[in-house]
C-alpha cells in the first residue's frame, strides 16, 4: 500500500448547514477544497471562510483528489452520479439516499469508489460500546436500544425518518457488525407521521433486537445508546458525552455501582474526514462502504412501510 505524502485537493458539493463545518474541518486538516453551490452567498461565504474556488454545480468542479457530497439528501444521487465517471473517491453525506433504487443504482455505478459519512461510527463513545460488545464482557448482546430526540427538524427535503434513523442504524451497525431486518415501526403522535417513530428491527428466532426511537418533539435533545447483554449492561448518554458507564452481573441482578469508561472528546465529524483523506492518500477506505449505505437505505424503506408512511 502506497501512501501518498504530498497536499491533496477535495471538491466538496453543498455549503449548506453541515457543509460549513465540513469546509472548516478539511480546511484545518490542511486540504485544498473547492466548493459547488447554486447559492450566490453560500459561494461567497465559502471563498470567505477559505475555498479555492467555488462553483454554482457539481460538474463544474475541478478535476481534484476527491469529493464530498453534503447537498440536499434529494439531491444526493445526482451529485454522486455526475462525480462517478471522475474515477475518484466519493464522500457522500447520511443518508446515502432516500430511495432504494437510486442507492442500489450508486451501488452498482461505483461499489469501490463511494462511501456513506456516518460519522457516529467514529464517535469515541460508540466505539467503547463496540469495544466492549466485541471483547465479550457483556456476554451475549441481547439488545441495543437508542433515543435521539430533538426539538423540530431544520430539513425541508425529506421528513425525519430519513434524517435522524441513519444516525441510529449506523450506531448499533457498528457497535454489532450487522443490522437485522425491519420488524415493527409505529408513529406514535397521531397526525405526525414519522416525526415520532418507535423502529424495532428483529430477525425471527434470533436472540438479538434494535429498538430506536425518534422524536423532533421534545423539548430537549437527547441522545442514548443502551447495549444489554446476558453479563452486564453499558450505556453512553451525550449529557455526560467523555465517558460510558457499565454495569455487570445479570438483567435484574446488576452490579450496586456503575463503572466509568472516559472516552475522550475526539470530534467524530472530524475523525470521517480524516478516514477519508487518509483513503484518497491511498490508505484503508472509511468504515461506512456504499454497500453499508444501501443497507441503511432498505431499513428505512421497510420500517416507513411498516409504519404505513407515503
Amino acid at each position: 500500500m502506497t501512501i501518498r505524502a504530498e497536499p491533496i485537493a477535495l471538491g466538496v458539493a453543498g455549503y449548506g448547514r453541515w457543509g460549513r463545518h465540513i469546509v472548516r474541518d478539511l480546511l484545518d486538516l490542511g486540504i485544498e477544497v473547492h466548493v459547488a453551490d447554486i447559492a450566490d452567498a453560500a459561494r461567497s461565504a465559502a471563498l470567505t471562510a477559505g475555498a479555492c474556488s467555488a462553483v454554482a454545480r457539481a460538474d463544474h468542479l475541478p478535476e481534484v483528489d476527491g469529493y464530498v457530497v453534503s447537498c440536499l439528501t434529494t439531491h444526493h444521487a445526482e451529485v454522486a452520479e455526475m462525480l462517478v465517471p471522475r474515477r475518484r473517491p466519493i464522500f457522500v453525506e447520511k443518508p446515502l439516499t432516500a430511495d432504494v433504487a437510486s442507492a442500489r443504482r450508486l451501488v452498482e455505478m461505483g461499489p469501490e469508489q463511494i462511501f456513506v459519512m456516518e460519522k457516529w461510527r467514529y464517535h469515541p463513545a460508540i466505539e467503547a460500546l463496540a469495544g466492549k460488545v466485541r471483547s465479550g464482557s457483556l456476554g451475549d448482546v441481547l439488545a441495543v436500544r437508542t433515543f435521539r430526540l430533538d426539538r423540530g427538524d431544520p430539513h425541508k427535503d425529506v421528513d425525519s425518518s430519513w434524517i435522524l434513523l441513519p444516525h441510529d442504524l449506523a450506531i448499533a451497525h457498528e457497535i454489532m457488525g450487522f443490522l437485522p431486518p425491519a420488524s415493527v415501526a409505529l408513529c406514535t403522535v397521531p397526525g405526525r407521521n414519522s416525526s415520532d417513530l418507535i423502529a424495532v428491527l428483529r430477525k425471527d428466532g434470533e436472540p438479538f433486537s434494535l429498538t430506536a426511537e425518534i422524536s423532533i418533539s421534545h423539548p430537549v435533545s437527547r441522545r442514548i445508546v443502551v447495549v444489554i447483554g446476558t453479563e452486564g449492561c453499558a450505556q453512553f448518554d451525550a449529557a455526560d458525552a467523555t465517558r460510558i458507564q457499565h454495569l455487570s452481573g445479570q438483567p435484574g441482578d446488576w452490579a450496586a455501582e456503575p463503572c466509568y469508561t472516559v472516552v475522550g472528546s475526539r470530534m467524530p465529524l472530524r475523525e470521517e474526514l480524516k478516514a477519508f483523506i487518509g483513503h484518497v492518500r491511498g490508505g484503508p477506505p472509511p468504515r461506512a462502504s456504499v454497500h453499508d449505505g444501501l443497507l441503511v437505505v432498505e431499513r428505512i424503506a421497510q420500517l416507513r412501510e411498516l409504519a404505513r408512511l407515503q
